[in-house]
């Protein structure tokens, strides 16, 4: 099966081998299949499939309507006209789902395998937004630059910018750029294209709606472009079915995603979710062709450090069978701590280590 539409998962370290599907889903984005803002155990299925199955589902971003001429089509026009602007609360990001899991459980695990992440249209936006790092040093002004995908190349070029007039506002903004003052932006630069969800998760065990802006231990908005084609990510189920939801999707991401937004732009992705009552873990957990990649989340850099820095513990200690003492040496000789975001409320922290420094055992085996 392909990795990616546009590049190839590193050969470095195979993949995982197969669970064999006995069913492929499809799930397109309609008003009637999202749910825009929140996380919540009360929203319906969209979707019911069983544990393995394969589904193609669609992923819309809120910031569709920056170029409306680029980046809409039928379906999106209806999720930006029909869905009531009073019910895209308490967060900003379109979710596709949720997807009920048969046998998924409370303390169970969901794995979900990424395949495809394959770019709906060749065009994103990225925000400077109200909520960036530097929005006080850029007196207080908001800009959207929109990007070409040159899928052949693999990259991302801008085609041309705009400045905001006032606020950028509520999610769903739709601006008509034909008549907005265009500028030219970032002339000879391209960057590296990297499809990736910035949102996904399961429902957290709460009777009120979650936003989608923060990151939690269900998943939400970890901003990790490394979620992309080739990835599998692990999510603790806290709900009977573990509705599982997907959403703001990027073509390109810098760790920090430090002026508010990635490139914002549609995808049509291919993955498999397999129920997992084998193991637990307390966070979202990554697996990558090379590397197993631990996040952490608070209220600031220090906090989510240090709950990355538990949490890489407990993988090395729980299901790598070292010492904590080991543990701890290995971490500082041997993983790496970046900053995954710095604009979602929640800040972020994610910690890597190679996977082929390890004998193979630990939860990675695949499912009996």
């Amino acid at each position: 099966m392909a990795t990616s539409s546009l590049s190839p998962a590193s050969p470095a370290a195979p993949l995982r081998e197969a669970v064999k599907p006995s069913a492929l889903h499809h799930l397109r984005a309609t008003p009637e299949t999202i749910h825009w803002g929140y996380f919540s155990p009360e929203v319906p299925p969209a979707l019911k499939v069983k544990s393995g199955d394969l589904v193609m589902a669609q992923a819309v971003t809120h910031h569709a309507g920056d170029d409306p001429d680029l980046m809409f089509d039928d379906d999106i026009r209806r999720i930006f006209t029909e869905v009531d602007p009073a019910t895209r609360a308490p967060g900003c990001h379109i979710m596709t789902g949720p997807i009920y899991v048969e046998g998924a459980e409370p303390g169970d695990m969901l794995e979900v395998r990424y395949f495809q992440m394959t770019p709906r249209f060749n065009y994103g936006s990225n925000l400077q937004a109200e909520w960036g790092h530097l929005y006080k040093e850029f007196g207080e002004t908001e800009r959207v630059t929109i990007y070409k995908l040159d899928p052949v190349a693999n990259t991302a070029s801008a085609l041309y910018a705009y400045d905001i007039e006032g606020k950028y506002g509520a999610p769903g903004r739709i601006t008509q750029c034909p008549t907005c003052d265009r500028s030219p932006a970032l002339p000879g630069i391209t960057v590296p294209a990297r499809p990736h969800l910035g949102t996904a998760g399961v429902a957290p065990a709460v009777n009120e709606p979650v936003s989608t802006i923060p990151p939690g231990l269900h998943g939400g908005n970890i901003d990790n472009w490394r979620i992309g084609a080739g990835a599998t990510m692990f999510y603790p189920v806290q709900v009977k079915g573990g509705l599982f939801s997907i959403g703001d999707p990027h073509i390109s991401q810098g760790d920090g995603e430090i002026s508010g937004t990635a490139i914002e732009a549609s995808l049509d992705v291919l993955f498999q979710i397999i129920v997992r009552k084998d193991f637990q873990f307390p966070s979202p957990l990554l697996e990558t062709p090379d590397y197993w990649i631990v996040h952490g989340f608070g209220e600031d850099l220090d906090q989510a450090m240090k709950c990355a820095s538990v949490d890489m513990l407990h993988l090395l200690t729980e299901h790598q069978g070292l010492s904590r003492h080991d543990g701890y040496s290995l971490m500082s000789v041997a993983a790496d701590f970046g900053v995954t975001q710095v604009v979602d409320g929640t800040q972020g922290i994610h910690c890597k280590i190679e996977r082929r420094i390890f004998p193979e055992k630990g939860v990675f085996k695949d499912p009996a």
